[in-house]
């Protein structure tokens, strides 16, 4: 029926081959305000980006003591759903606390 042409496979397998870009990382950053408490701050940690107990007590040390800290680092639109889950989460409960993005 068909004839197998070994020419042919090569053509294919080479033209599928492409350079793909990594997607930009961004960091999601906490900032520190007078308002939120600590225990939100843990809270929100352990909620929105999975983190331990004690991953998240010591991003909210971080926030605290230096006024930002990073809670992670993703892809654009993972990083933008966090920000918003946060604003969301924060104004839900009554607390000003503010989160950002910048490329990693």
């Amino acid at each position: 029926m068909s004839e197998y042409h070994p020419d042919y496979r090569e053509d294919i397998e080479s033209g599928t081959e492409e350079d793909l870009d990594e997607p930009r990382l961004y960091k999601v950053l906490l900032h520190n305000d007078d308002y939120t408490t600590m225990e939100f701050v843990v809270e929100i940690l352990q909620r929105v980006f999975h983190k331990s107990p004690v991953e998240a007590t010591q991003i909210m040390l971080n926030v605290h003591k230096r006024g930002i800290g990073v809670c992670g680092i993703f892809t654009a639109e993972v990083a933008e759903t966090k920000v918003e889950m946060v604003h969301h989460l924060a104004k839900k409960n009554g607390f000003p606390l503010q989160c950002s993005m910048e490329e990693a």
